[in-house]
């Protein structure tokens, strides 16, 4: 068992934000989802809380009402072994309402922020050398969407 969960306070979008979450990660299920009864607080048959997973890590989720939304004081990073990957998570997340930002950066259409970067994007960036750490961080102030085989060849010291 999962000793830390993020817990996602939602208005009352949790439904619909597990059907897309899932829909998009590999490796992702629904474990549960408890509704609203008779007693409320919420209208009866609303999703209240649910739990569900994606690429092995469990999240839970509430219909709480608008009284928190999310900010990019928190975000999920993505380690992407694969430019494909990259390439369609961030053409998916902002799918419906979302942007796009820089340097990896974007929004769902839930306001959740993410990161969608290379999974070796943290090594580069702390090299011992000082020149390569320094063109990769160049590199990337110049990049929405990151590109691997551009922040590699930053890092190799490589003509981009």
């Amino acid at each position: 068992m999962q000793k830390i969960k993020p817990f996602l306070w939602f208005d009352n979008q949790v439904e619909e934000a597990i059907i897309f979450y899932v829909s998009i990660f590999k490796h992702a299920k629904v474990h549960r989802v408890a509704r609203y009864g008779d007693a409320g607080p919420g209208p009866k048959g609303e999703v209240m809380l649910a739990s569900f997973e994606l690429a092995g890590l469990e999240f839970t989720a509430l219909n709480g009402g608008p009284r928190h939304t999310f900010n990019e004081a928190i975000s999920f990073v993505v380690a992407c072994d694969m430019q494909e990957e990259i390439d369609e998570l961030w053409e998916r997340l902002p799918e419906g309402g979302g942007s796009t930002g820089q340097m990896g950066w974007l929004k769902d259409r839930f306001g959740m922020s993410w990161q969608i970067v290379p999974s070796t994007l943290g090594a580069m960036l702390a090299d011992p050398d000082a020149g390569r750490s320094s063109r990769v961080m160049q590199a990337l102030r110049g990049m929405d969407k990151l590109d691997m085989e551009t922040l590699r060849s930053a890092y190799e010291g490589e003509a981009v």
